[in-house]
């Protein structure tokens, strides 16, 4: 499942072992989340999923679900 995958990227990324992901996370529910882990999750996400998101994907990504829904789009081309 991608969310599982995400949940380990997430994990690395924030350095915590014990985060817990849903679809309805959102950068405000992060505390570390700024604008630099942001890129450094969406590069760790595009080379772990083989995937390039368009700018206008990463726009219009408000929650994890967005995210979910976007890697899928781009996996089913």
């Amino acid at each position: 499942m991608i969310i599982n995958e995400l949940q380990a990227i997430f994990r690395e990324i924030f350095d915590n072992g014990d985060m817990v992901i849903t679809r309805e996370t959102t950068a405000d529910d992060v505390e570390a989340w700024d604008s630099l882990t942001h890129l450094q999750l969406i590069m760790e996400i595009e080379q772990a999923f083989k995937i390039k998101f368009k700018t206008s994907q990463l726009k219009n990504m408000p929650n994890v679900g967005a995210m979910i829904d976007a890697i899928e789009e781009l996996r089913n081309k």
